[in-house]
């Protein structure tokens, strides 16, 4: 058997991170807090060890033991990243959930999880109690984000009371679990990607190196905590170089501006929604801003908003970029940029051979899993065997374009994932709340699309026979209980047959192509 070879970070976990920052960096801001409503808030690199430290203590008091996962239900606030991070600190693993979650969706996470305990905010609270009625303890925040709090039936626990001493010591193990980020792919329910402390460690170091982030930079973290983007690439990046962190509850337009010129922020992440609603937004003639970070390199808004923005590709399971654009270097406008230090990355056609310039591929990754790759799905080792080929490239399910250039395109996801908004959406995860719905005889999702979000589910439902006539608002209120606003149909299309193709199975591409006729028309 071969053993595991050695990690760049022996002996280390999160916590060397967060002690040697505070022992370095101590007076230099870390985390400024900058609500929609509320007074902002700042914590030094000293103060914001001491509140991690705190936490961590609190947790190892009511008895979380290291490996324990821990519910964390949160919108953007100072209190999400210092519970993440305060459990990593812990040794315990927080799971970060998605803020639009339904009960059921939360049910499935925190049951599938096997959380001990939850931390959340009172506008979520009753939800939280619902879904998640046999955790052993459950915390929530003072406030709603800096607003004030939402009214709470069910019992919990302040914030504060999640204050204790310094835990015990324990070996700093790389391998130690450190967190789990539900994200969808190509089954009906999300799938629980599980990184290790090297896994975070690396994305802190890899996506700091990527950004050329400095101990001077002030980076704005507008994007939802609980994905990769605002983590890795934000949140984990400041940390490793010692930067300020601006947080915002969430992104808006009309005070994007305003708050990047109160900070002097010099880097910040954007997604399409955010550029398209910006460029309806008076623009200052000067800022502070180096770079942007996006999905392709140098779009023609740069010169709308006189900044470099960098390209870059990447998942959850990946932690940091795959690949990625420079920011010393001209980049090929349009493109992701080149294949990142610390991955190998393959464009292979359908008979498994590179495909030439010009030509698009699929997508796949060689890393080393609990390093560069996550370690595994929790709970599902053939979802964790099925992500792999047989030689260790892990499939992504993109399909890209390899340049004359040498610099990648994206082409387009596999076939039954959606992006929208931002967000990761699987087909499967509509169409099984749609097919349970009585009436349902066959469901087919596809995306459509959005003038805003890019992408929106479209659904095709062939009804039995017998179905009423209220078939189309059942379907519709099914998805408001089981789906977040995300994830549900802008379309609900009622249809006597699907197209079809080989072996029967529906062919959503004619689906897609019907839709975009449609919008054209």
């Amino acid at each position: 058997m071969i053993p595991r070879p050695l990690t760049p970070f022996e002996g280390m976990d999160i916590r060397s991170l967060i002690d040697e920052q505070a022992a370095v960096r101590g007076d230099h801001p870390c985390l400024i807090w900058e609500p929609f409503e509320g007074q902002p808030e700042r914590w030094t690199y000293a103060e914001f060890h001491e509140a991690v430290r705190r936490v961590a203590g609190g947790l190892h008091a009511r008895g979380v033991q290291p490996g324990q996962r821990v519910l964390i239900h949160l919108d953007n606030c100072p209190e999400s990243i210092v519970a993440w991070l305060g459990c990593a600190y812990a040794g315990a693993v927080g799971v970060t959930t998605n803020a639009k979650s339904t009960a059921d969706e939360l049910r499935y996470f925190a049951e599938h999880s096997g959380a001990v305990g939850a931390i959340t905010q009172p506008k979520f609270a009753d939800l939280v109690a619902l879904a998640a009625p046999a955790l052993g303890w459950r915390v929530m925040t003072e406030t709603d984000n800096g607003a004030p709090a939402a009214p709470v039936t069910a019992v919990f626990e302040p914030f504060a009371a999640l204050a204790g001493e310094q835990a015990p010591d324990r070996p700093q193990d790389p391998w130690a679990h450190f967190g789990i980020q539900y994200t969808s792919g190509t089954t009906a329910r999300p799938k629980a990607v599980l990184w290790t402390h090297a896994n975070a460690l690396w994305g802190a170091r890899q996506c700091a190196t990527n950004e050329d982030l400095r101990p001077t930079d002030v980076h704005l973290v507008h994007l939802p905590l609980f994905h990769t983007n605002a983590q890795a690439y934000s949140v984990l990046a400041a940390l490793w170089a010692g930067a300020t962190i601006v947080l915002a509850p969430r992104f808006s337009a009309s005070r994007f501006w305003p708050v990047s010129l109160k900070h002097g922020a010099t880097w910040t992440s954007v997604v399409p929604f955010c550029v398209k609603a910006l460029a309806e937004q008076p623009r200052p003639e000067a800022h502070s801003y180096r770079f942007w970070g996006n999905a392709i390199c140098e779009p023609p808004w740069d010169q709308m908003f006189g900044v470099k923005t960098i390209g870059w590709w990447g998942m959850t399971e990946t932690i940091a970029h795959g690949i990625v654009g420079s920011p010393h270097r001209k980049d090929a406008p349009l493109s992701m940029g080149r294949p990142a230090p610390g991955y190998e990355i393959f464009v292979l056609d359908a008979d498994g051979r590179p495909v030439a310039p010009g030509e698009i591929g699929d997508l796949y990754v060689r890393g080393m899993p609990g390093v560069s790759l996550f370690l595994e799905y929790v709970g599902d080792p053939d979802a964790t065997r099925a992500a792999f080929r047989d030689d260790g490239l892990f499939i992504t399910g993109d399909r890209v374009r390899l340049g004359h250039d040498g610099c990648l395109y994206f082409s387009d996801r596999s076939k039954d994932m959606l992006k929208v908004g931002g967000e990761n959406v699987a087909a499967s995860e509509i169409e099984r709340v749609i097919g349970a719905v009585p009436g349902v005889a066959e469901v087919a999702v596809v995306g459509m699309r959005h003038s805003m979000l890019d992408e929106a589910p479209a659904a095709f439902v062939i009804p039995h026979a017998d179905a009423d006539p209220g078939l189309e608002d059942r379907v519709a209120a099914a998805c408001v209980e089981a789906l977040a606003a995300f994830k549900r149909p802008h379309l609900i299309r009622l249809v006597d047959s699907l197209p079809r193709s080989t072996l029967n199975k529906i062919a959503k591409a004619d689906l897609r192509a019907q839709l975009a006729a449609e919008a054209a028309a």
